[in-house]
């Protein structure tokens, strides 16, 4: 039984299946991140004095719901829940401070 031409050794369309195959199985992401940062988020208020950095993430084709993430002054990143009033209003005065930057 004889092989078809396009993929005999070493043709360049055999080889192209094989580096797409290797990516995949070694989880390297081939477009980006399309999934959710935080599996789970806190309620527990977090001093303002301990945040180091706050993230805001939109919701998109990545993820369903809108993000939060803090890092802590030590480093640690905490995922918060956007529903809690307090994180909501970190959130507005993030967003408030940057539209008068603008």
């Amino acid at each position: 039984m004889s092989r078809p031409e396009s993929f005999a050794p070493g043709s360049p369309l055999l080889l192209l299946l094989l580096a797409a195959c290797a990516a995949l199985c070694r989880g390297a992401p081939m477009a980006g991140e399309l999934r959710c940062h935080c599996l789970q988020t806190e309620a527990a208020l977090i001093y303002p004095k301990r945040v180091a950095h706050v993230e805001l993430i939109p919701e998109g084709p990545h993820c369903g719901v809108p993000e939060v993430i803090a890092t802590t002054k030590h480093g640690k990143k905490v995922c918060l829940d956007p529903n809690v009033p307090w994180v909501q209003l970190i959130v507005t005065r993030i967003l408030n401070s940057k539209s008068n930057k603008l």
